[in-house]
């Protein structure tokens, strides 16, 4: 692997709605396309034939009412089994991420429903690993409160270990399915896992035979130390929320390096930011699609997040009036000016006033980079993040639905098809084959191999 050129990665992050807040709002947008198994469909399909690496479904165990005005498109959703096992009955090469949250669920479940969804997409599922942002969904599930970071990170660990013990526990050749003997399996490549942990003891095997891929890639996100430990020990490909291109090339370069402690090379880990393009057929276009977004924002407009963001109060200053002196920042170094020069190019132009940057930044609340401009433009800080190693693709989040994606598949692929920069057709059929990833071997065979040797 470590021969081959370097290509970007594609996925498309789900955001039925859009991304941006107002997604929903304009007059062309889909507003129900959450609960149509049509345009679901329909938007894999597009992806397949743009030659994306995967489709993405987040999930989250906790809503309510008032996300409307900050992230509608987070709010209610298809629970991601049932509808990522729905995609993959029509489709064929698209890779399939399916999300699951170990706070709240147990190895054998996890291990038998992501088996399964390997087998009916033929190869193509991955395991977004989550332990859960939000406090509120320990009331959803019997418990008084949500575990903090170190508890949820000590479960995962173990929980991951055990599903991955669990695919493996049949070996891919256990199946005899011998009529004239009346031998359907090989007893001695079927074993239990008798895992006992600090959390979990679990029995096995697994009710479904070995994965297609043998091993399931997993997906991490999370900025923490432990979650880049996660990602490190187990992860094919880790989701980032950098905006900063700096910041984004200190975080690759660092969990890349932690890849040697796990006894893995640099090339089996694929960092992914958040992304949200803003295209046009025109630099023109695009930014008076961005003015008209801003402009449907139902908000109260309090301005103490942003300050927080910056390290400027701007409570109470006119939303009209330009920006104070960004000197004046509590932010180290000249974090404020990066982030307001975001606002800028998004903007067009460097005198934004309070109400500009707040729009930006009220559009990228859920920590995504937004960038607005024509197919080269936005291919420009593509290949620019790409080639500066801050990214290995990128997780695509449309800021409205279906034209955002439309314009981006349209205009933007083609523009990094052309560059070199991005597959035209598929290298293979299954999720590993996208990334380049080797199909591992079981564990219990190797460990039988050793032995004998």
């Amino acid at each position: 692997m470590g021969n081959v050129k370097r290509q970007l990665h594609l996925g498309l992050f789900l955001f039925s709605t859009g991304y941006h807040p107002a997604g929903w709002r304009l007059p062309e947008a889909r507003t129900d396309g959450a609960f149509d198994p049509k345009f679901l469909q329909g938007v894999a399909k597009k992806l397949e034939e743009a030659k994306f690496d995967f489709f993405f479904l987040g999930d989250a165990l906790a809503t309510s009412a008032d996300m409307q005005y900050t992230f509608p498109s987070q709010m209610i959703r298809l629970e991601p089994f049932t509808m990522i096992a729905n995609i993959a009955a029509v489709t064929e090469k698209i890779g399939l991420i399916v999300t699951a949250n170990t706070t709240y669920a147990e190895p054998y479940h996890i291990a038998r429903l992501t088996a399964s969804l390997d087998y009916l997409s033929g190869g193509r599922t991955a395991w977004n690993v989550v332990t859960g942002a939000d406090v509120r969904a320990a009331l959803n599930f019997s418990r008084e409160k949500h575990w903090d970071n170190a508890k949820r990170y000590d479960y995962a660990d173990e929980f991951v270990q055990v599903v991955k013990e669990l695919w493996d526990s049949w070996e891919d050749d256990a199946f005899v399915r011998d009529k004239a003997a009346g031998v359907f399996i090989d007893g001695s490549k079927v074993h239990a896992i008798h895992h006992e942990g600090d959390h979990f003891s679990v029995a096995g095997p697994l009710n479904v035979a070995r994965p297609p891929q043998g091993q399931l890639p997993l997906l991490s996100a999370g900025m923490s130390e432990r979650s880049q430990e996660l990602g490190a020990r187990f992860s094919s490909a880790v989701f980032t929320g950098e905006i900063l291109l700096e910041s984004a090339k200190r975080f690759y370069s660092g969990i890349k390096g932690k890849l040697a402690g796990y006894g893995r090379k640099p090339e089996e880990l694929f960092v992914l930011p958040g992304l949200v393009p803003l295209v046009g057929a025109t630099e023109e276009e695009a930014r008076a699609k961005y003015r008209e977004l801003n402009e449907l924002l139902v908000t109260d407009f309090n301005l103490k997040p942003l300050s927080d963001r910056i390290g400027i109060d701007l409570t109470g200053l006119p939303l009209d009036g330009l920006l104070p002196d960004l000197e004046l920042s509590t932010r180290p170094g000249d974090e404020a000016q990066q982030l307001v020069r975001l606002a800028q190019r998004a903007s067009g132009h460097e005198d934004i006033t309070v109400r500009e940057l707040f729009h930006y930044f009220a559009a990228t609340s859920r920590g995504h980079l937004l960038i607005v401009g024509d197919p080269e433009q936005i291919a420009d800080q593509m290949e620019e993040w790409f080639v500066q190693e801050a990214a290995d693709g990128f997780n695509i989040c449309p800021p409205y639905m279906p034209g955002g994606l439309d314009l981006f598949i349209e205009l933007v692929v083609p523009v990094l098809q052309r560059r070199g920069l991005f597959r035209t057709e598929y290298e293979g059929s299954t999720f590993r084959e996208h990334f380049g990833l080797e199909r591992p071997d079981n564990i219990f065979a190797a460990k039988r191999v050793l032995q004998s040797s």
